[in-house]
């Protein structure tokens, strides 16, 4: 028996066209700015977000990171939500890397920040106080169930944050679900954030990388930290290339995605012991009325369906490019046997 793989979006495997365009790519050093591929898919991405420029680099953390780096100063502060990918899932590396001082807000339900604490989180500078010189924000937002911010509350968010002198990172690891969803573009989501990143590997569907884009200023400085990070490399148009094609063929598909996360919710609703959420995108978090995470995690393996544990009595299951709607229907028949053979 397959399993179906719905731990998360980075499990997808690229399909026989993107292997060939990455097969086909023409290469060069990227280091030295040699790589012609690499180069199109940073002007690409730059295009497609709003901004001047980009940087292509191996992960979306070390996007994010090289973000806070390139933004603060060892020392500042910076404010994000409690939920957010930098705050829970990224080793800490704004602390112990970029040297900042991470102030968390309470995310609401649906991913957004309230916009007095955002307010009120920035401080008055002087002799005794660090610096507050950045805002993080993150769209779609993985740890409330793939919620999608619409643009105008990131509007208002960010310019509270120039108001007071700070810049705007966005951690748009999900940006292109937030855009099908929304029914607007990524770079309208992005507008007045100072940079963003994104993943290829999540729901775009490609085995690796992520970019980083912004003003011109901030990307050569991008690429300066990215360096020390180890993310220099070299002959890598031929991993560009699948994000490329993944950016001209696999966009719009998206909305299949949300649609199947869609019914994978609704079926799991018939069994009394989840109690999923109504999934905007394509990340479905079901709490657990019966037993803990650690209790399914077997039986729902055992029976061919694999899922994540997103806390104590919450599992996370996400749609992507390789699940299908028929994955979606035999998953659920599967999670019904699961059902029937746990005695929680």
């Amino acid at each position: 028996m397959t399993p179906i793989d719905l731990r998360s979006d980075t499990v997808s495997k690229p399909g026989p066209e993107m292997r060939r365009a990455m097969a086909e790519a023409e290469v060069g050093d990227d280091v030295y700015g040699d790589d012609p591929t690499v180069n199109r898919l940073e002007a690409m991405a730059a295009e497609r977000l709003g901004k001047e420029a980009a940087v292509y680099v191996p992960s979306g953390s070390m996007a994010n990171l090289i973000a806070v780096m390139t933004h603060t100063r060892p020392g500042d502060e910076i404010v994000l939500g409690s939920e957010c990918h930098i705050f829970n899932y990224e080793v800490a590396g704004a602390a112990r890397i970029a040297n900042v001082l991470t102030h968390p807000l309470k995310n609401r339900e649906d991913g957004s920040l309230d916009v007095a604490e955002v307010a009120s989180s920035f401080r008055e500078r002087g002799l005794h106080t660090p610096v507050t010189s950045l805002l993080c924000l993150e769209n779609t937002h993985n740890r409330c169930g793939g919620a999608t911010i619409p643009s105008a509350d990131i509007t208002e968010l960010a310019s509270i944050a120039h108001t007071h002198g700070a810049t705007v990172h966005l951690d748009g690891a999900r940006i292109f679900n937030a855009a099908v969803a929304l029914h607007t573009d990524a770079a309208e989501i992005a507008r007045d954030c100072d940079s963003v990143s994104f993943c290829l590997s999540k729901g775009l569907g490609c085995p690796v990388g992520s970019l980083l884009c912004g003003p011109t200023d901030f990307i050569e400085e991008a690429r300066r930290n990215r360096k020390l990070l180890g993310g220099g490399m070299r002959q890598t148009g031929i991993l560009a290339a699948a994000g490329i094609f993944a950016l001209e063929h696999h966009i719009d598909r998206m909305a299949e995605d949300h649609a199947n996360a869609a019914r994978l919710a609704d079926g799991l609703r018939q069994f009394e012991g989840f109690r999923p959420n109504r999934p905007r995108s394509n990340i479905v978090v079901i709490d657990l009325v019966r037993g803990t995470a650690g209790e399914w995690l077997g039986p729902l393996r055992a029976a061919g369906v694999l899922a994540t544990p997103f806390g104590p009595r919450r599992l996370r299951m996400v749609t992507h490019i390789n699940i299908t709607g028929g994955d979606v229907a035999e998953a659920l028949k599967r999670i019904d046997q699961a059902v029937a053979a746990v005695a929680i």
